[in-house]
């Protein structure tokens, strides 16, 4: 699979982990929209959130169960953003479902 994300979690490429769990892949985005700005990634390949099922929900329960225990991490008290891509549309550039975690200011309101 030439998966981009699976070859950061396999270490084939260099990345600024967080985290990491037997389940969850947390690392800095290369291309920040944030103060602070990670991707929260199951290590099992989901391409979106389109394909999450009853199989491998609970890679996004243990995503989910990571976020908090992150952002503390990270400092951020005041709140934070999560969001994740789903196809072409929302502008999903990598087919592997990430979660991007978005903090460390103030952000807008307005989500375009």
């Amino acid at each position: 699979m030439d998966c981009l994300f699976c070859k950061i979690i396999a270490g084939e490429i260099p990345s600024s982990k967080v985290y990491e769990n037997d389940r969850v892949f947390v690392f800095r985005d290369i291309n920040p929209q944030a103060p602070v700005h990670m991707l929260a990634v199951p290590k099992e390949h989901i391409g979106s959130a389109d394909e999450v099922t009853a199989e491998n929900s609970a890679a996004v329960a243990a995503i989910f169960e990571a976020i908090p225990k992150v952002a503390a991490a990270e400092g951020l008290t005041g709140g934070y953003r999560i969001v994740s891509n789903c196809g072409p549309d929302a502008c999903q550039s990598v087919k592997h479902l990430h979660f991007h975690i978005l903090g460390g200011k103030q952000l807008s309101e307005k989500m375009d």
